[in-house]
C-alpha cells in the first residue's frame, strides 16, 4: 500500500460527513470518490472538502464508484436498509469497507454480509464508534483488567435528543432503520458484547413511541420508532446487563453512563464529562475509598467529529487495518450479533415477552 490511501464515500448525510472531517485530519488519507443519489448531500460533501473537493470525482451509486478504480478503501454511511444492495459492488471489487452501523436492518441481509465479508480478502470493519471514545475505552479496559473483580452486572444509560432529520425522513420509520434498538442501540449492544466477553442467550425489552413524532405525518404515515425502553440482556457467564433509553432527555447533564459492578467494586463512566468513577467495596459503614479521573481527548478528535472523538481514534484503527499494519477490530460477525440483540429488542417490545435467542438462531 502506498503512503496515501484513496478513500471513497457512499452517503453524504450527516454521518457521512463527519467522516469526511475525520478523513481530512487522519495522516495519508484522501477523498478520491463521492456517491449518493441526492445531489443535495453530494453537495454537503464538497463543502465539507472545501478546497479538497475537485479532487473527488461523484458517482450515483457504489457501483459506478466501485468500477471507477479511483479508491483504495471505501465507507459506507448509506441509509441503513440499503446496505446489502451498496455493498455487493463493492465486495465484488475486493475493496476494503467501512459500513456504519448497524450492519444491515435484517438479520437475512446481516448474515449475507459476514459470508461475503469472510469471502474477501480485503478487511471488513463495522463503524461502532462508541468503541472508541476514549473514556469508554478506558472504562473497558479497567474491567477487563478486573479492576471491579468478575463483573456481575452491567448498566448503560443513554438520554439524548430525539432523532434527528435525515434526507427523505428515511429514519422515521422501522421498515428503513431495523427499529429503534437495532438503529440506535446496535451501539449498546455491541458494547455489551464486548464488556462481557460473551454472548446474549434471552433478551426481554418493554419500550414505546411516547413522546417524540407524535404529530409527524410522512405521506399519511405515522412514524413507528420507539422513543424509550428499558431492555435487559442475559448473557451466557451469567452476566445481566440493562440499557436504559430516553430520547426525550437532551437537558441531561451526561449522555451516556456506563456502570460495571463486580464483586470487588463499582466502576462508572461519564460522557461528554470524560469521568471515570471507581468505588471499591468497603463493608457496612466501612469509608468510602471512591476515586475519579478525567480521561482526556484530542482536541481535534472533539472538533471534527460529534461523537466525543471516537471516529477520529477509529478511523485511525481502520486505516492501519487498510494498510495491512493492524488487525480489524469489529468485524462483520460484530455487527450481526449486536443486531440480532436489537431485533430480538424489538420483538420483545412489540410482543411484549422474552426472547430466547435461539428462536432467531443464535
Amino acid at each position: 500500500m502506498a503512503d496515501v490511501v484513496r478513500y471513497g464515500l457512499v452517503g453524504a448525510g450527516m454521518m457521512g460527513i463527519e467522516h469526511l472531517n475525520n478523513l481530512a485530519v487522519t495522516p495519508g488519507a484522501v477523498v478520491t470518490a463521492l456517491a449518493d443519489p441526492v445531489e443535495t448531500s453530494l453537495g454537503w460533501a464538497r463543502r465539507a472538502l472545501a478546497d479538497r473537493a475537485d479532487r473527488a470525482a461523484a458517482f450515483a451509486d457504489s457501483a459506478a464508484l466501485a468500477r471507477s478504480g479511483l479508491v483504495d478503501a471505501v465507507i459506507v454511511a448509506s441509509p441503513n436498509n440499503t446496505h446489502r444492495g451498496v455493498l455487493e459492488p463493492l465486495f465484488d471489487a475486493g475493496l476494503p469497507i467501512l459500513c456504519e452501523k448497524p450492519l444491515a436492518t435484517t438479520l437475512d441481509d446481516a448474515r449475507w454480509v459476514v459470508e461475503r465479508a469472510a469471502r474477501s480478502a480485503a478487511p471488513f470493519w463495522t463503524a461502532m464508534e462508541y468503541r472508541y471514545m476514549p473514556p469508554a475505552a478506558d472504562f473497558i479496559a479497567q474491567v477487563h483488567g478486573g479492576r471491579v473483580g468478575t463483573l456481575r452486572m452491567l448498566s448503560i444509560r443513554e438520554h439524548r435528543f430525539p432523532f434527528l432529520p435525515k434526507v427523505g425522513d428515511w429514519n422515521r420509520f422501522a421498515s428503513n432503520t431495523g427499529g429503534t434498538m437495532v438503529e440506535k442501540c446496535c451501539h449498546f449492544f455491541d458494547l455489551m458484547r464486548l464488556i462481557t466477553a460473551s454472548e446474549a442467550v434471552r433478551v426481554y425489552c418493554s419500550g414505546a413511541m411516547d413522546v417524540n413524532h407524535l404529530d409527524e405525518r410522512y405521506d399519511g404515515r405515522t412514524p413507528d420508532i420507539l422513543d424509550n425502553s428499558y431492555t435487559t440482556v442475559d448473557f451466557a457467564n451469567g452476566v445481566r446487563a440493562m440499557l436504559d433509553l430516553s430520547m426525550f432527555a437532551e437537558g441531561a447533564e451526561n449522555q451516556e453512563e456506563i456502570t460495571a459492578v463486580g464483586d470487588k467494586a463499582r466502576l462508572d463512566v461519564l460522557i461528554p464529562a470524560g469521568e471515570i468513577v471507581y468505588s471499591p467495596r468497603v463493608g457496612f459503614r466501612g469509608e468510602k475509598r471512591v476515586e475519579r479521573w478525567i480521561v482526556p481527548v484530542d482536541e481535534t478528535a472533539l472538533k471534527v467529529g460529534t461523537h466525543h472523538g471516537s471516529t477520529f481514534y477509529e478511523h485511525q484503527r481502520f486505516n492501519a487495518a487498510v494498510r495491512g499494519q493492524g488487525p480489524v477490530e469489529v468485524t462483520a460477525r460484530d455487527g450481526l450479533m449486536a443486531v440480532a440483540i436489537g431485533t430480538a429488542a424489538e420483538i420483545s417490545a412489540r410482543e411484549r415477552r422474552v426472547v430466547e435467542m435461539t428462536e432467531l438462531g443464535f
